[in-house]
Formats: structure tokens, sequence, C-alpha cells
């Protein structure tokens, strides 16, 4: 098996404080909340340096993350996830259903997982193998300039042409895998069977692999460029062993895999509710064996979910988290409160993350030449206005500042072709100006994502 790379083994082994130190260069405030999974993290690189049995039995501390939406929740457990090379996948409690309904079953949040993660171990693989690979899509592209049968001379001066970017933009027709299914076969899901132990069945991929799969071959025409990602791509899957990325993507999922159950207080049982009830709950028992530990299987092998990191969230404004069974909270021990945003909060997340909206909006319209520059009063006043709306609409948190800031921008994005060259000033009284439908209470609802 490939050994990791040093990089990876750096950031799997960064403290508590430096994830959170990474986290709050994307994320504003929620500081419970980012040291709760810091410490989850560390505590899951601690299991991996204890020797003997004991390792197996140290298993996650689950996290339940309660707070309103548009605070942070989702982009903690997916930064994280990003931060340290972990599998991650997000799914919404209220898309599944019942083990005997029609619905997706939760083993499919597993299948997932391990889909992500094959993709990562295999982009990591192609990233080793990389330089021999383009060697030999440069071999296969000049056989098509220039054929087999090419004199050294000719070969040498067409890689020079080909290494400098002198022909990347010529068309050639090369042979490339047919990787796509059979038009008009479908992939559709078996609704659940007993334990969720079936999942989807894709007939297209079936019958590829009875006449051939992975072998079929077709001619595409193509700009030498992209012929050579694609022929590098080709390349470097001949070079790496399917069976090691299987292997060591199963072993990242079931010791590295995060994954994020939104709307989990969607599926409480609440006293003062009867309909539906009974769906609820057998969601919540359908999850439970999920997040306690139990082996899933996939079509790449059985998975086991002692070690994955479960980190459940919800708004929880009708229901309670004591609205969920026992089992489930007990396997949820780590709660954390994240806060409604205020008015300072706002400024900051205009201003602090390094992808804010304002760093967002000031590159793309610099595309077109025009430059934005905004005061500290006009980002006060964006942030008092989005404030403001959230109090008297609906409060959803930091979505509220797109909406605001696509409202203000609306006119510059649309003439800014027309408006080459020009500096354009966003202070206090031109964000009340373009605004003011908002300031007077004129048709909140429609501002309302």
């Amino acid at each position: 098996m490939t050994a990791i790379s040093s990089e990876a083994l750096h950031l799997q082994s960064l403290t508590p404080k430096q994830v959170v130190a990474e986290l709050d260069r994307f994320i504003v405030g929620q500081q419970d909340a980012k040291r709760a999974v810091a410490i989850a993290h560390r505590n899951r690189w601690r299991r991996k340096k204890v020797g003997g049995a004991l390792q197996a039995e140290i298993t996650p501390k689950n996290i339940l993350m309660v707070g309103p939406t548009g605070v942070g929740k989702t982009e903690i457990a997916r930064r994280l996830a990003k931060l340290v090379g972990a599998p991650f996948v997000k799914v919404e409690a209220t898309k599944f259903t019942e083990v005997g309904y029609v619905g997706r079953d939760v083993d499919s949040i597993i299948r997932d997982l391990v889909e992500v993660a094959i993709v990562m171990i295999r982009n990591t693989q192609r990233k080793a193998v990389e330089e021999r690979a383009k060697l030999q899509a440069e071999v296969r592209i000049l056989e098509v300039l220039v054929g087999e049968n090419a004199g050294e001379e000719t070969q040498e001066k067409f890689r020079t042409m080909l290494r400098s970017g002198e022909i990347q933009d010529k068309h050639i027709t090369i042979e490339v895998n047919d990787t796509q299914p059979h038009s008009g076969v479908p992939t559709f899901d078996i609704p659940g069977m007993p334990g969720g132990q079936m999942g989807f069945i894709n007939l297209g991929e079936m019958m590829g692999k009875m006449i051939g799969g992975n072998e079929r071959k077709k001619m595409r025409e193509m700009p030498i460029k992209e012929a050579m990602d694609v022929l590098t791509a080709e390349e470097s899957d001949k070079l790496t062993d399917e069976d090691t990325i299987i292997k060591m993507a199963l072993e990242l999922v079931q010791n590295d895999g995060v994954v994020f159950i939104d709307e989990i207080d969607k599926i409480a049982s609440r006293n003062d509710v009867r309909g539906g009830e009974i769906s609820r709950e057998g969601v919540q028992r359908d999850l439970l064996p999920l997040i306690e530990g139990s082996t899933v299987p996939t079509k790449y092998g059985t998975v086991n979910t002692d070690h994955i990191l479960f980190i459940a969230s919800g708004a929880f404004h009708l229901a309670k988290p004591s609205d969920l069974l026992p089992e489930l909270q007990g396997r949820l021990p780590i709660r954390v409160e994240l806060n409604a945003l205020s008015e300072a909060d706002l400024v900051r997340i205009l201003e602090e993350p390094e992808s804010s909206l304002l760093k967002q909006y000031i590159a793309l319209l610099s595309v077109d030449h025009v430059t934005l520059v905004f005061t500290e009063e006009g980002i006060k006043k964006i942030a008092e206005i989005a404030a403001k709306v959230n109090q008297e609409v609906e409060n959803i948190g930091a979505r509220r500042l797109h909406t605001i800031m696509e409202k203000l921008l609306e006119e510059i994005s649309f003439e800014a072709t027309e408006r080459n060259g020009e500096t354009i000033r966003v202070d206090a009284s031109y964000v009340e100006q373009k605004l003011q439908g908002l300031t007077q209470k004129i048709d909140l609802s429609k501002f309302i994502l």
C-alpha cells in the first residue's frame, strides 16, 4: 500500500488550537463548535497512536450542533474535513425513510462516503505518477501527429512544439476509453430490504462489464490541450492499482470519515404532533446502528462504521434535542450550541474570512475592469440592514448577506461591461439609496431566499 504523504500526516496531526486557528480563517465566531470538532479530530489522531486492543475500543464522541440556520454549522464540519483530508458527506435527515418504505435507506450514506474516498485516493495516486503518465500521454499524441514510424528528428520537433504549447489548440482524433454507461439503460433504487442491505442497481454498469466494461474504446476529436489531460488520466490509471485504491479508500472511510447529518430536528418526535411520528422514529432507529457502529455492505467491500465521526445538526425551533430517541441522544454525547448572528458578527463575516463576500464581488467585477471600494460605514450599513431584515422577516443568518449584496450590486453587475475602468465607492449613502426598498419595509417578502 502506498505510504501516506508527509503533508497528509502533518494535516492529520494538527493540534486543536491549530485546527481552530485554521477554521477562524473562514468562519466567524462559534468558538464552542470549533473547539468541539477540533478535539474530536485530535482524539481520532490520538486513537491511532494507542497500542493494543484498546485502540479498537476507543470510539469517536459524536457531536450534536444546535443553532439557527446560516450560522456556520455545515461550514465548520465541511472545513474541518477539507482541512485534515477526510472524506466528507452531508445528508439531510428528511430525505431518508424507514426501511420498507419507498425512499433512500440510511446505508446509502456510507456508500456515498466510500465513493468520495475513492475519488480522493485516486486523485492522490494520480498525482504520484503524474510525470510518468504525462510522458506516456505525450507518446500517444505524437503517434497521432507524426505516426509510429516517424524519424527521431521529426518526433523531437513535434515534441518541442507540444511541450511549448505552440500546437495546444490544434484538434486531433484520438482513441479513448468509453466509460459512459449504455444509453437508455436506467439506474434506479430498490426500496428497502431488511437491514437496508440492498441499495441501488446500475444496469448500465452491469451490462458494460458483461461486454467488456472499461475496455470499450471510442474515437474522439478534441484540442491537443484537452487530449493531454484525458490521456494523462488514462495513463495514470494504468500506473495505479485499483485494488490498492479501494483498500486505501475503505481504510480512510473507516478511520477518518466524517458524516454531517443536517435537519435532524425534523425527524424528532414531538408530543404535540401525531401525524408521521412512526416514520420519524423509524428513521431515527435506522440511523442508530449506523452511528452506534455497524457493518455496511458496499460494492467495494464492507465498511465498519465504529470509528466514523458523525456530526448531527438542527435548528430545534419546534422540537428539542430531548425529543430524539434516548439511544440516539446517547450516541451524540457532545452537544454544542451555536449563537444567532448579531450585526457585529455580520460585519466581521463581510470583512474577515479569506473568501468573504466582499472579496468575491471585488474579484468578479475586476474581470470587467470595474473597481469596487467598500467604506467602513458602507459595510456597517450592509450588516445593519441584513440584521434588520433577519429580525423582521425570517432569520436565515449569514445567507441574508447574499440576498443583500446581490440586490445592492445588481445595477453595477448588469452595467459593468459599459463601465470599464470606473471606480465605484460603496459608502453608507450608496447602500441606503440602493436598498431603500428594504429600509422602508416595502414588500420585504420578495427578498427572502
